[in-house]
């Protein structure tokens, strides 16, 4: 870690509110899974191009999540069966700058990302009358039907394009812990990189870069992998591709 710290200082840095100019809150996303070893090497490959976000002098920053579902796992099962308008929601705590949100994700069928947020005093693990009103007005679970399922902690970079209206989060030592039985696994050997644009753009200074290492996209949502890592009774057929590229990435690492 002291080494990508390390790297991270050669970048300039940006500030919070500095990025309002790509909240990018409705985007398109492209994800990218690859090997922790390679991340020094691809950072370095793109420090002229992105700014890096530093909060209190510390550029890389923590992240605690709490997803909810239903008991029977409807926004698990949305994604596994590829149905689009599909919903995830989630509380989230930005451990740095002190700020907790909750946050509902929906994948819309012509394959945007639309999120929409509310500032939250602190993770809720029994939800607020505030919070089933937000989630009543902006998404077609309904409240009784939500249950804490999930833990999720991350460590994020998180870089801004100099030129693009373009936001890349790069997330490590990426953590799970269910919340009914307490168990937990922990994938440190892989990078979950996010591009997030306005519009596709094959051109980004990232596409480029990694190229080289023939990293090309995956979809790989943290909520879905970690339950079905620590749901073995769930139907995963349809995540089995990446929880292979998952094991065969830490045999490499």
């Amino acid at each position: 870690m002291n080494k990508i710290q390390n790297i991270l200082q050669n970048f300039e840095p940006i500030s919070l509110e500095d990025m309002d100019r790509v909240k990018l809150l409705n985007r398109v996303d492209t994800k990218f899974v690859f090997q922790f070893n390679l991340l020094p090497y691809i950072l370095n490959d793109v420090k002229e191009f992105y700014y890096v976000l530093e909060i209190n002098n510390i550029r890389t920053n923590s992240y605690k999540t709490l997803y909810y579902d239903t008991l029977n796992y409807d926004c698990y099962f949305q994604h596994h069966n590829g149905k689009l308008n599909r919903t995830k929601i989630r509380f989230r705590k930005y451990i740095e700058s002190g700020l907790n949100f909750l946050e509902i994700k929906l994948k819309t069928n012509k394959n945007r990302t639309d999120k929409k947020r509310i500032k939250v005093e602190d993770i809720e693990t029994s939800l607020s009358e505030n919070s089933k009103q937000f989630i009543q007005n902006n998404s077609l679970l309904k409240d009784a039907e939500l249950h804490p399922a999930l833990w999720n902690t991350f460590t994020r970079i998180t870089l801004v394009n100099k030129t693009e209206n373009e936001r890349l989060t790069i997330d490590l030592d990426l953590a799970f812990k269910n919340f009914k039985t307490n168990d937990e696994t922990a994938t440190p050997h892989i990078i979950i990189a996010e591009l997030k644009q306005g519009k596709a753009n094959v051109n980004s200074d990232f596409i480029k870069a990694i190229k080289k290492y023939h990293i090309r996209p995956m979809g790989m949502s943290k909520y879905c992998i970690g339950t079905a890592l620590l749901n073995k009774e769930l139907k995963s057929n349809n995540f089995k591709e990446r929880i292979l590229k998952i094991n065969k990435l830490k045999n490499a690492s």
